[in-house]
């Protein structure tokens, strides 16, 4: 690392295990420069909280948190902004922090990403100062704002399409292949993309 410059922070230095199956917290420490590094059940890379389990929970509970910080500042200076001036501020402040790495929570069950969703629907009840309780489906369409799981799936789409057509990075253009059929058939020419193999078989 000092050959480029580089720094270790232990401060920040975490070890994250991750077992096959669940287990009762793993007794695994490693020693970085005369620091001993215990395991812990969840570690935050880039500003993502990833955990044993991979389920996302403490990432879903930190990010829905911060937003909660966010709209309750927004609101209190709601009187003086206009509809538009919230929503430029909503989108860039919160909306910003769902769409991050959302990508991730792709395989998530509805409610696992149900406090995400909650935050967008205050969301849009704040833009237009609306009561709580407000149904909310009329204002995300008038905001032309995509429920979250659309979101999730959209930007998921998106980075198939660009790695697939070769204009995405090289990392995911190595994890897409087109579907080759054995013979030729009419579905040839329709884009497919094919399944990856079970892990047993890689």
């Amino acid at each position: 690392m000092a050959t480029h410059h580089l720094k270790l922070n232990l401060d920040k230095t975490e070890l994250l295990f991750m077992p096959y199956k669940t287990s009762p917290l793993h007794d695994l420490s490693i020693t970085v420069d005369g620091t001993v590094v215990a395991a812990s059940r969840s570690a935050r890379n880039l500003g993502v909280v990833l955990d044993d389990r991979l389920d996302f929970k403490e990432h879903i509970r930190a990010t829905a948190r911060s937003c909660r910080f966010l709209l309750y500042n927004i609101r209190r200076i709601r009187p003086y902004l206009t509809t538009y001036s919230t929503q430029l501020l909503v989108q860039t402040m919160v909306t910003s922090r769902l769409d991050y790495c959302n990508s991730l929570l792709a395989s998530l069950p509805a409610c696992a990403i149900l406090p995400l969703q909650l935050i967008q629907n205050a969301s849009a009840r704040l833009v237009f100062n609306l009561p709580t309780f407000s149904h909310v489906t009329p204002l995300l369409r008038s905001l032309h704002w995509l429920p979250v799981a659309a979101r999730i799936r959209f930007k998921v789409l998106t980075l198939a399409y660009t790695a697939a057509n070769r204009t995405g990075p090289a990392y995911l253009q190595d994890l897409i292949q087109n579907y080759v059929p054995a013979r030729p058939l009419r579905s040839s020419t329709a884009g497919r993309l094919a399944l990856p193999p079970p892990p047993c078989q890689r």
